[in-house]
């Protein structure tokens, strides 16, 4: 039974894109983190924890989480007159795999011992995904160039499988690592306008999904104070991931999209016999890959080294949250979560990213855990990413290459999730 659904979570997370909202990174791993604004690296609540810090896994006990959640963005651009092309821009589309997403979980903890565990945790590490069919201005590039009706649009999936140790040291420190066996998939749609930018035009735009495979590893502590503060750190190293040989003309270096590193710190705290508050800071590196960090408006092909990138800035991101037991069957959750937009707005970076408008930065949560009997309880969460809206000019590479201003605009994006999981110990 564990190894069908194991199997399934792979499977339906493969399938399953999504737009996440710390960039492109989930705002927490497992829906009881989620529920408190995606805070756990010092606070372990159920066996996704190795997606968070992998120290948490040797407090769990034996058990088993398997999930899924529901995610709604919504996202899209405007463009201001007196542009011939002013309007709003919907790139949310229609239908699952579009407007709405459904991304599974799952995850595994065995004691061997009562100072160690192993487990495995499957989850889904974000992604970027917009639809706008033909109506984008890519598309109308695309008909002068004499390529009319093109859809436009991209899609990135990433799945983690995070195998893990889990080790006391000692009553009160405990550490933990991961590794991240990591697949991802890459499409994008209606760029044809722009190929003649490209060091590799064949390899730029609609050549349907290529995958990409590659590992990192995940290290983390934690340390009990005492019995009512615990503190923890995180790192996890930059991704190393085979290239997107179908899309070497559009990613820097050849096609090469590794994940960024990221590390934090975290802080929990029992402030009554039955409230417990979290808390964590997380840093995403998103400049130290080149496909997504380095700036669009550099003076090289794309797909070129060091070429064109997306121009995300690096993201540092609060999260905290608080944990009621309201009674001996029901905890309650609730949470917030911010991270500044990384996403930037002048040159052609606005334009570039009306493909990948991750500009989401305020984010309320809610959860509660319902225990059915003494081994078995339900978790669910609730996500709502405020409407975050950045302006910005709307810049296109000319003729010649040289950058014209189109007008001034804007990117938008606001977001909704709901999850649920079952969980088992035993």
């Amino acid at each position: 039974m564990k190894k069908q659904l194991l199997a399934a979570a792979i499977s339906a997370v493969l399938s399953a894109p999504a737009f996440a909202t710390n960039g492109y990174a989930p705002i927490g791993v497992g829906q009881s983190a989620k529920g408190i604004g995606g805070a756990g690296i010092a606070y372990p609540q159920d066996t996704l924890a190795g997606g968070i810090n992998p120290a948490g896994m040797v407090h769990l006990g034996n058990r088993w989480d398997v999930g899924a959640e529901i995610f709604m963005p919504d996202r899209g651009y405007n463009l201001n007159s007196p542009s011939p092309f002013a309007g709003s821009y919907d790139g949310t589309g229609s239908g699952l795999g579009e407007s709405f997403f459904v991304i599974p979980e799952f995850g595994y903890n065995k004691m061997l011992s009562d100072d160690l565990s192993v487990g495995i945790s499957v989850f889904g590490n974000g992604g970027l995904n917009t639809s706008y069919g033909t109506d984008h201005i890519f598309s109308a590039f695309a008909a002068q160039a004499g390529i009319p009706g093109a859809e436009v649009g991209i899609d990135l999936i990433q799945l983690f499988i995070s195998p893990t140790v889990s080790y006391k040291v000692n009553e009160r420190f405990s550490v933990g690592a991961s590794l991240n066996l990591i697949a991802q998939s890459f499409e994008a749609k209606g760029l044809c306008a722009f190929t003649p930018f490209s060091s590799d035009p064949n390899a730029f735009t609609n050549n349907n999904h290529d995958n990409s495979y590659g590992a990192s590893i995940r290290l983390g502590l934690m340390y009990e104070i005492n019995d009512r503060v615990t503190l923890g750190a995180t790192y996890q190293t930059k991704g190393w991931m085979t290239e997107f040989d179908d899309y070497a003309g559009l990613f820097a270096d050849g096609g090469d999209f590794d994940i960024p590193q990221n590390y934090g710190i975290g802080i929990a705290i029992k402030a009554t016999d039955r409230l417990d508050i979290a808390m964590d800071i997380m840093r995403i590196d998103y400049g130290s890959v080149g496909a997504i960090g380095n700036s669009p408006n550099v003076q090289k092909p794309f797909g070129a080294d060091d070429g064109p990138g997306f121009g995300w800035d690096d993201q540092t991101i609060f999260k905290i949250g608080a944990v009621y037991q309201y009674n001996n069957q029901l905890a309650l959750r609730a949470g917030y979560n911010y991270g500044e937009n990384p996403v930037p707005t002048e040159g052609l970076g606005f334009a570039l990213n009306t493909l990948a408008p991750g500009v989401s930065e305020h984010h309320l949560t809610l959860g509660f855990t319902w225990d059915l009997d003494e081994n078995s309880s339900i978790t669910g969460s609730y996500l709502h990413a405020f409407n975050s809206e950045v302006d910005g000019d709307f810049v296109v590479p000319g003729p010649t290459g040289q950058p014209v201003t189109l007008g001034s605009g804007s990117l938008e994006m606001s977001q909704n999730a709901f999850g649920i999981s079952y969980n088992k110990r035993f």
